[in-house]
């Protein structure tokens, strides 16, 4: 019997904007209160640790991808390269990651655009609403996130440049400010940051229905990474020069707190705004790329097979992205968005470090990019995982080992049968 498959009509405008839409979310409005709360102005050096970090992981996505046009991403690459039980940590972790990464950005949008009291119903309602769209096609996927990545990068643009007309916070960039955390902070506030760059994995994940995968992929992720970077770092400075690190950090709104305090009033609904639309805009792609991966995983056996279905019209693998919304909007109901923020590092660090060990063994024949990217990765990888809060890392660990047990038991089963 043929394994269903999925259709190819992603172009590279398409890939890349998928990959802008998922990293330039609701982590750019959201991420820089717990990095400065970590770290102060050294949240700074985190992003910079972070993007190194993340650049090694995205060539690393970017080989491998190059090789399986295939949906799941690392999970797909894990397996082909390193064996089942690899590929399974990795899709695993990018799973729970995710799962958590969109309830963050759900919660991210309610804080926004939902009246005091109705933010988690509002949050709900969103992944309803999201998911509905995601079900009618890959194509109509890309076209909203266009569209919101624009909003919102017009919406940035627009809080940069109040900042630039603020005067500076005193004392936001001095030595010590950098320093308030020491090692740890950094490396914490880091950890934190990454959130906010992994949205290229939903490129990967999306392998079969981008044309010429082999080249769109590995351009499409680089030219995302390389955007959504400099944005980040624009809005980091401005942040923080135009409320120094204390105000950063007790700030669940930094943005537009900053916006506000730069004396451009008629501009803080607009950031407000964007912020909601960057949430949706995240929401949206990565509601389409956990559903890739469970979709991939379900077509190995290593979720129920059940979701393995390919939508006839449609062409969505729907039933695994039905089971997604719904566990979303059950965690929705159950967490807050800081402790959001380290659980999906945690996943999605496991999840790249799946992918660094196996893109280290490709051949020279078919490599893109330099082994020593894979090694800057891998040990990013570990080490940024390590330095999480240790609430994000038991809990990590914790479901990680819930996981593997349900993989030992269905083997267990499928053999006596």
């Amino acid at each position: 019997m043929t394994s269903p498959s999925l259709q190819r009509r992603l172009g590279l405008g398409d890939a890349v904007f998928i990959g802008l839409g998922s990293m330039i979310g609701a982590g750019v409005f959201a991420a820089f209160g717990p990095a400065a709360a970590a770290a102060g102005s050294g949240l700074l050096i985190g992003l910079a640790v972070a993007a190194v970090v993340a650049f090694g992981n995205a060539t690393s996505t970017a080989q491998l991808a190059a090789v399986h046009p295939t949906s799941g991403g690392v999970y797909a690459y894990g397996r082909a390269e390193l064996g089942p039980w690899w590929g399974f940590i990795a899709g695993w972790g990018f799973v729970i990651g995710k799962l958590a990464s969109c309830a963050a950005m759900a919660l991210t949008f309610a804080a926004y655009a939902a009246p005091p009291g109705w933010e988690r119903p509002v949050a709900i309602l969103a992944v309803a609403a999201l998911a509905a769209v995601n079900w009618f096609g890959v194509t109509r996927t890309a076209q909203l996130t266009r569209i919101i990545v624009v909003g919102v990068l017009l919406t940035l643009a627009i809080a940069v440049a109040a900042g630039v007309t603020a005067p500076d916070a005193p004392g936001w960039l001095t030595a010590e400010s950098l320093w308030t955390g020491g090692a740890y902070g950094i490396l914490q506030s880091a950890g934190l940051l990454f959130f906010a760059f992994a949205g290229y994995a939903r490129i990967a994940t999306m392998g079969e229905e981008v044309r010429d995968p082999a080249r769109t992929i590995p351009l499409a992720i680089v030219l995302a990474f390389a955007g959504a970077l400099v944005v980040y770092g624009l809005v980091a400075v401005t942040v923080l020069s135009t409320l120094g690190p204390e105000a950063t950090a007790a700030s669940t709104e930094p943005v537009a707190a900053a916006t506000a305090a730069a004396g451009w009033a008629w501009a803080e609904p607009v950031v407000r705004v964007g912020a909601a639309a960057a949430s949706l805009g995240a929401l949206l792609a990565l509601i389409a790329g956990i559903g890739r991966t469970g979709f991939a995983m379900a077509r190995e056996g290593d979720l129920p097979r059940f979701l393995a279905a390919v939508h006839p019209r449609w062409h969505v693998p729907h039933r695994a992205d039905v089971a997604i919304a719904v566990i979303v909007m059950a965690v929705v109901a159950l967490v807050d968005i800081r402790g959001a923020i380290g659980f999906s590092s945690f996943g999605v660090l496991l999840y790249y470090l799946v992918a660094n060990i196996a893109a280290f063994r490709r051949g020279a024949s078919v490599r893109r990019f330099p082994r020593v990217l894979q090694l800057v990765g891998a040990v990013g990888c570990v080490t940024l995982g390590a330095t999480l809060p240790w609430q994000s890392v038991v809990g990590g660990l914790a479901v990680v080992i819930a996981g593997v047990g349900y993989r030992m038991l269905r083997l267990r089963f499928t053999r006596a049968a």
